[in-house]
């Protein structure tokens, strides 16, 4: 299966584009860029921002589903097919699940707040927006935990700085000899 990690990321990048020009190809929604402000020129207002996710709002959080599913992906293409191994592989799920799970919650709760107007707070700010600043953190750590602390076992190990003293030292004794 991870052989042929390439060729999802290349069938992630293609739905990619394809959504964008769905995206970009959906019909525009009357005011979508807001409205000009009735007492202050010069400064526009929001429209309905229901109506203007309801033609787009299920591509967008596609779109981002499949630029964290990409993210992994990536993640997973940097470390060489002998070193991702079923441990490897569970921390990456786990990640992509956890950077999924963060992305409803700023989805649903924006959507939510669209619909009915209503939000609570939480550390000085809307929930939605809470999401939006403190998720997209959140989100990264367990990749950096996983690079982190698995640096020596799936990223560097001791075997392939081995190999590479190894390359340095018959380089130096090649250069020496010319």
């Amino acid at each position: 299966m991870t052989k042929h990690v390439i060729y999802y990321i290349f069938a992630v990048c293609v739905s990619m584009g394809l959504l964008l020009l769905m995206i970009v190809m959906a019909d525009s929604v009357p005011n979508a860029g807001g409205q000009p402000h009735a007492e202050h020129p010069g400064m526009v207002i929001g429209a309905d921002g229901a109506a203007r996710l309801a033609h787009i709002g299920s591509l967008a959080f596609v779109f981002n589903s499949l630029l964290l599913t990409l993210v992994v992906g990536l993640c997973v293409l940097g470390v060489s097919e002998r070193h991702r191994s079923q441990k490897f592989l569970a921390g990456m799920g786990g990640s992509w699940l956890f950077m999924l799970v963060i992305w409803w919650m700023m989805f649903s709760t924006h959507q939510e707040f669209l619909l009915t107007g209503e939000t609570d707070y939480f550390m000085g700010f809307p929930v939605p927006t809470a999401w939006q600043m403190y998720g997209t953190w959140l989100g990264a750590v367990p990749l950096i935990v996983m690079y982190s602390y698995g640096f020596r076992t799936f990223i560097y190990t001791c075997e392939d700085e081995a190999e590479f003293n190894a390359l340095l030292e018959q380089a130096a004794r090649n250069s020496q000899q010319n």
